[in-house]
């Protein structure tokens, strides 16, 4: 890889570069990356500005063909995409080439999307006069990306806003460069004319802050902390910007003492600790009804311990390392609060190997005040929450400030149906991890999850355009 960023259909160079490497082995060098500067964002907003009439004006089906093209091309080489994923990021080669795939399939699907955009025709309440409802492309679209899906969220956001006519801006997190990079030249082999779609890296402080700040972009679509996100939502409300946001979530999932504990286990394990917890659907909460909770820690705990760490690349490999230094010392500091807050720590050492590993935690006999119960902690920790029964399972699941995903196992269907509706999530799960939602159906939450429309599948037409109402007298 290059040290350059993709301003205008022209790779150009930074004036810094920063070293991507592995977090299963901080010797293993992916490559060196573009750390771009204000500068490099003022160019590229220059270039989607002026790519902007030309593209939004331009037939729906060569838009899909592009698209077409480019979901394709993910899908042919998503073996090799998955490689450097795994690589750079650190979940398993299995999640990483799956998620490669999915950011191909949300390529053809917004192809589709492309010529299925439609109005209404209206009766006017007056006598001649007709009414037209319409949709069009925003403008130049700044697009923030984490590192924890880092092609299949960029995928997410870039598909359709190019798909609707937008231009687009993307700055990928600083820790998954290679990703976006690969993303970036297929898009560019495919065909997307100069200045539609524009690549720059680095530091969000600089490369967010500038994308947030530019008067020329018209609306931003990011996926991250809240922290960050609180900072963005005040810079576009002085500028009154369009603004789309997912920030995480602590999520719950109930296990009734009428579930079936086989897929109880099953969906807790993976929910809480595949990708390393590093999701913002992870089942961090697990509300178990008191009958049945001492089995279910004696069972999660043996099947979490059959759980194989290792090197990504390893087909045997269940969980690869933590994404990053400092997020292993964050995690490491919610084990020890576990402790200090009264809670028993089951696992949640540091691995002694190179690279950034933990092994999963469980805080039993954890209550929902504690901060490990509240505050996200973004690793493979899960709280052990004691309910008394199904109306305090669902007290203690909506007793949190944020509300992205929620589930329950149980083989009640009034249950699982009182439990739908009573949810405060943007998202529920019966008998299904939390974390896991397919590409053409809405992604988002509720409370300090989300802000503003659903991303993916139809509803993502709601952000990335504007509706506009058109009146013709005819006499």
């Amino acid at each position: 890889m290059t040290n350059l960023n993709l301003i205008g259909g022209e790779w150009v160079a930074a004036q810094a570069e920063i070293d991507n490497r592995s977090p299963a082995n901080p010797d293993d060098l992916v490559g060196m990356f573009a750390r771009g500067d204000a500068g490099a964002v003022d160019d590229a907003v220059q270039a989607a500005t002026q790519s902007f009439p030309g593209w939004a004006a331009a037939s729906p089906q060569y838009r899909a063909d592009i698209l077409d093209r480019a979901g394709s091309t993910i899908l042919n080489r998503s073996a090799e995409i998955g490689r450097i994923l795994a690589r750079e990021e650190g979940k398993t080669l299995a999640e990483a080439t799956g998620e490669a795939v999915r950011a191909g399939q949300l390529f053809k699907f917004y192809a589709g999307e492309a010529v299925r955009l439609t109005g209404d025709a209206i009766a006017s309440i007056r006598d001649g006069v007709d009414v037209e409802v319409t949709r069009e492309p925003l403008g130049v679209i700044g697009l923030i990306t984490p590192w924890n899906f880092p092609i299949a969220i960029p995928a997410w956001k870039a598909a359709p806003a190019v798909a609707f006519g937008n231009t687009v801006v993307m700055k990928p997190a600083e820790q998954t460069p290679a990703s976006a990079h690969i993303l970036a030249e297929i898009l560019h082999e495919s065909g997307c004319p100069p200045g539609v779609f524009n690549l720059v890296m680095g530091p969000g402080s600089v490369i967010g802050n500038a994308l947030v700040e530019h008067p020329q972009v018209a609306a931003i679509s990011f996926t991250g902390s809240e922290g960050v996100g609180q900072r963005i939502a005040e810079g576009c409300a002085r500028q009154g910007k369009k603004l789309q946001m997912e920030m995480g979530g602590k999520n719950p999932m109930v296990v009734m003492a009428d579930a079936d504990l086989d897929v109880a286990i099953g969906a807790c394990i993976n929910g809480a600790f595949f990708s390393t917890g590093q999701r913002c659907t992870a089942s961090s909460r697990l509300i178990v009804e008191e009958g049945v909770h001492d089995a279910f820690v004696d069972r999660m705990q043996s099947a979490m311990r059959k759980l194989v760490l290792g090197d990504p690349l390893d087909a045997a490999t269940q969980i690869g390392p933590v994404a990053s230094e400092s997020q292993l010392r964050g995690n490491l500091g919610y084990v020890d609060l576990a402790r200090t807050e009264g809670a028993e720590v089951i696992g949640g050492a540091q691995l002694d190997r190179p690279g950034y590993f933990q092994a999963p935690a469980m805080f039993v006999n954890a209550t929902n005040d504690m901060r490990t119960s509240r505050e996200e902690i973004f690793g493979p920790c899960a709280s052990i929450i004691k309910a008394s029964d199904f109306d305090h399972a669902v007290a203690l699941a909506n007793d949190t400030k944020f509300g992205l995903s929620s589930g329950i196992c149980t083989s009640s269907l009034r249950y699982a149906r009182d439990f739908k509706r009573r949810s405060e999530a943007g998202m529920v799960m019966v008998n299904l991890p939390t974390a896991g939602v397919d590409y053409h159906v809405p992604f988002g939450g509720r409370k300090s999850s989300s802000v503003g429309s659903r991303e993916q599948g139809r509803y993502a037409v709601d952000f990335y355009t504007s509706v506009k109402t058109a009146y013709t007298f005819a006499g």
